[in-house]
């Protein structure tokens, strides 16, 4: 018996030492606390800005169910989360956390540079919750009829405007259906206040023409990957920055700073700009409480589409992580929790694509510092309408080129032909082919 006993202490050291060691390394590990307590697993992620402080909030959230999942979340910085990615990525993954913010323009960028670099969420049973999320959302995030990322944050597309100057100058915002209308409001306001209509960077960035091309349905690439740059429309969008510049409205603004110090000083009237921008405005002009406003972008036509995106990010999951199936429960809870995406918009700005949160009464309230308008309820009617844009893996390339053409027309250059000369340029560095028209 004495033999025996031993032979069950000796197997008994044994199994402890495998499953010990069994439970080293990663960023799991056992529960040392009671019965029943199981694995605990860190999550890794990688964000930058207030998005970093919106997902440790969902965490705490999601700790309340599951007590052994908590979030190791580095704020690296925009643009150092890119290069970091793309180096992790070309490296099989490896240096990578488990998941990461990419906005939405550069998602089909690298689902075409690293095809099996991302969790194919669709294989989980994400597309059961797509339908929850706005169309041209959808879109963006999928590839080949899958889904890669989790919906975040949009960007409505709204004027902003100031009040003062508006009833100063005598002009209605609801009098404004058109960009004809925002024209012709923006002479008497100039004329009246001095103020200038809206605010460019003329040379460096193609804002405005973004949601204008948004509002017609077309983009630098149509949903084939074909340059659409001498599109009709496009030829359209351009020709009113055009008129928006022969008349003097336009301020040429340097980058965002540049964008921030016109808001503030008062020497622009409105902005069109993505819902987000409302988080600067009440951070950068506080004085100016009660004197803001928005309204939907104009339309091309009366009765025309006045929706459109500029801006909005999502969530994807590493593939190679050794925690995927824990961080797609993780956020799928974050993506389609309603609680969650209020606590985002409230306290961080990020204005939600989950649809189920519109309905919420934070859509219906009034803002004070907007003119207790109900603005919140303007952006979310619009993200049905939103048509989707078609960045492809070269939208950076095509932004470059949709800049130079605004520079030119600026210059004094005729719209069709700057932005045929825009789309060959485009094609030579690409080698997408150029729709004719």
């Amino acid at each position: 018996m004495k033999k025996s006993s031993k032979w069950v202490g000796l197997l008994l050291m044994v199994s402890l030492l495998l499953s010990a060691c069994g439970n080293s390394g990663g960023s799991s590990e056992a529960g040392s606390g009671g019965e029943g307590e199981g694995k605990k697993t860190t999550l890794t992620a990688w964000a930058w800005n207030v998005n970093v402080g919106a997902m440790e909030e969902a965490m705490a959230l999601y700790q309340k169910q599951n007590p052994n999942v908590e979030l190791k979340i580095e704020d690296l910085g925009r643009l150092d989360v890119y290069d970091k990615l793309s180096t992790g990525l070309a490296a099989g993954g490896s240096g990578l956390p488990d998941f990461v913010l990419v906005e939405d323009d550069r998602i089909q960028g690298y689902l075409d540079a690293f095809p099996k670099g991302f969790l194919n969420l669709s294989e989980k049973g994400f597309d059961a919750k797509l339908s929850e999320f706005p169309e041209f959302k959808r879109g963006i995030v999928s590839k080949d009829g899958a889904a890669y990322a989790f919906p975040f944050d949009a960007g409505p597309a709204g004027v902003f405007y100031r009040t003062d100057l508006f009833e100063q100058a005598g002009v209605d915002p609801a009098s404004i259906e058109t960009w004809d209308d925002y024209i012709a409001a923006g002479k008497k306001i100039k004329e009246k206040t001095g103020a200038q209509l809206l605010p460019i960077d003329k040379f460096k960035d193609d804002a405005t023409f973004r949601i204008m091309l948004n509002t017609l349905g077309v983009y630098y690439y149509d949903a084939n990957g074909n340059i659409d740059l001498t599109n009709p429309k496009a030829v359209q969008a351009m020709t009113v920055q055009k008129k928006l510049n022969d008349e003097g409205l336009i301020k040429d603004v340097n980058g965002w700073d540049g964008t921030v110090s016109a808001t503030i000083d008062g020497s622009i009237a409105s902005i069109p700009f993505g819902a987000w921008y409302y988080g600067t405005i009440i951070d950068q002009a506080k004085e100016l409480e009660g004197k803001w406003g928005v309204f939907p972008v104009p339309a091309f036509e009366k009765g025309g589409n006045r929706a459109a995106n500029l801006g909005g990010s999502s969530w994807m999951i590493n593939a190679a992580s050794d925690n995927a199936d824990e961080a797609y429960k993780f956020l799928e809870f974050f993506s389609t929790s309603v609680d969650v995406q209020k606590i985002a918009m409230e306290k961080y700005g990020l204005f939600p694509s989950y649809a189920p949160v519109y309905k919420e009464d934070l859509f219906q309230k009034e803002v004070p510092f907007f003119s207790n308008q109900k603005i919140w309820k303007l952006f979310a009617d619009e993200m049905e309408k939103i048509p989707t844009p078609y960045y492809t893996k070269d939208y950076a390339i095509g932004l470059d080129e949709a800049v130079k053409a605004q520079a030119d027309v600026f210059n004094g250059k005729d719209p069709a032909e700057a932005l045929k000369a825009a789309a060959d340029r485009l094609s030579e560095r690409t080698k997408r082919e150029v729709n004719s028209y």
